[in-house]
């Protein structure tokens, strides 16, 4: 049973017609005109201004993080000494931390032996002429370059070491030093 006395909640009470209205050519004209402009108000201003600063700061950010943790600062680095030390250490990623005492220190007999010259070494072949060499007392030469921070899959230091030359040694081309652009 139906009765027509009571409101129906599923209908809407305000339904538009379908018919569309009439508008003037001038009313028309102002419609396309709101329609097609930028909205140069105080809030568009202060909405293209923040996302100015959101996209400079972003790109300081990422070129901060760029040249800190992925690009050399020093390349072609040279350093003279003995080979102490040379291990694989590592959890996750394995890399091999040298330890050498460099040639200043040794020549050096007035002042204090404070600390031990620190690099990485990332291939087996190069890990292996350190380790030939390690507690020989033989003086070579390390190649390296270096970062100015650290990132856990790298290693422990900021020195990457590409050669070592033991002394009398003639060095080889690098090839496995960073390039630069």
């Amino acid at each position: 049973m139906m009765d027509d006395n009571f409101t129906d909640y599923f209908e809407p009470e305000n339904v538009p017609d379908d018919k569309p209205k009439e508008e003037t050519p001038e009313q028309r004209e102002e419609r396309e005109i709101k329609e097609t402009t930028i909205d140069r108000t105080r809030g568009g201003r202060r909405r293209l201004f923040l996302w100015s600063l959101v996209v400079v700061l972003a790109g300081f950010l990422v070129y901060t993080v760029w040249s800190r943790y992925f690009h050399p600062y020093r390349t072609d680095c040279q350093e003279r000494g003995v080979i102490m030390d040379v291990a694989n250490e590592g959890t996750l990623v394995k890399t091999y931390e040298c330890k050498m005492i460099s040639e200043k220190y040794i020549s050096d007999t007035v002042h204090i032996y404070t600390s031990d010259f620190a690099f990485t070494i990332k291939s087996d072949s190069l890990a292996r002429e350190a380790n030939a060499l390690k507690g020989t007392g033989r003086r070579v030469t390390v190649h390296y370059y270096e970062y100015k921070g650290m990132v856990p899959w790298r290693g422990e230091t900021k020195r990457f070491a590409t050669q070592i030359v033991p002394d009398g040694a003639q060095a080889a081309p690098d090839s496995t030093a960073p390039r630069q652009q």
